[in-house]
C-alpha cells in the first residue's frame, strides 16, 4: 500500500515456473505424428494432437530426491518429465504423454476416506475392458497410494498446491510398448473448503527425439 502511495514499484517475487528440454510455461512443442499414428490404435485415447501449447506447469518434489515436472497443454493432456538426482536433461529418467480420461467429484469426507482406502490402489484396474496391473507394489499385503504434493504454475501468475494420493498401473502393448494408467485422488483447499476429486489418466512413453520445441 505505502509503495503505491509513494510511487515505488512493487517487485514481482513470485517464483518462476520450472523449465526443462526447452519446455516452459506459454511455450509449445510438437510430437512426431508418425509415432502417434503407430501407437494410437492400441491406446484408449483417440485423435491425440501432435501440436501442443503449454498452459500450466506442475512440479512435484519426491521424497527420493527426484522430481516430476508436468507441462499441461491445450489438448487436455500433459507431458510428464521425471528427473532423478538433478534438474538438468542428463537427469531425465522418463518422459510420458498423458491424457485425462475422467474426473469424478468427491463430495463428502466419507467418500474421500473410502476412495483413499479402496478406490486408488488395487492389484488390477479395469478400464474400457482393458486390464492394467499395479506397478508400485509394497512388500506386505497392502500397497497404499503414494502421497505427493504438486505445485502448479498458471499463465496468469496464479500458483496453487494440490495434495495427491496416486497409484500407477500398466498393460503391455505390441513392440515392447506399454500403456500406463494413473489413478489420483486429489484435494485442494479453496476458500477454506476442500475441493476433492478422483482423476483417471492414461499415458504412453515418449522419446526425447520424438519432441520438437517450437518456442
Amino acid at each position: 500500500m505505502f509503495s503505491k502511495l509513494f510511487g515505488k514499484k512493487e517487485q514481482n517475487n513470485k517464483p518462476k515456473s520450472p523449465e526443462i528440454m526447452g519446455l516452459y510455461l506459454g511455450g509449445s512443442f510438437e510430437l512426431d505424428p508418425l509415432k502417434l499414428r503407430l501407437i494410437e490404435p492400441e491406446l484408449v485415447i483417440e485423435k491425440a494432437a501432435s501440436q501442443h501449447i503449454i498452459q500450466a506447469v506442475g512440479e512435484v518434489n519426491l521424497d527420493s530426491g527426484g522430481k516430476i515436472l508436468r507441462f499441461y497443454t491445450d489438448d487436455d493432456a500433459f507431458l510428464q518429465v521425471i528427473l532423478d538426482g538433478g534438474d538438468t536433461e542428463n537427469h531425465i529418467t522418463d518422459v510420458k504423454l498423458w491424457y485425462f480420461y475422467e474426473t469424478k467429484t468427491i463430495g463428502s469426507d466419507a467418500q474421500w476416506k473410502q476412495t483413499i482406502a479402496n478406490g486408488v490402489s488395487t492389484p488390477t484396474y479395469s478400464l474400457e475392458e482393458n486390464q492394467y496391473q499395479r506397478v508400485w507394489d509394497a512388500v506386505g499385503d497392502e500397497s497404499p497410494p503414494v502421497a505427493m504434493t504438486e505445485r502448479t504454475y498458471e499463465e496468469d501468475g496464479d500458483i496453487s498446491e494440490t495434495d495427491q494420493f496416486v497409484m500407477l498401473y500398466e498393460r503391455h502393448l505390441s513392440n515392447d510398448e506399454n500403456e500406463t494408467l494413473l489413478i489420483s485422488a486429489e484435494e485442494k483447499l479453496v476458500n477454506d473448503n476442500f475441493d476433492r476429486c478422483l482423476v483417471i489418466s492414461t499415458g504412453f512413453n515418449i522419446g526425447q527425439a520424438d519432441i520438437t520445441i517450437n518456442g
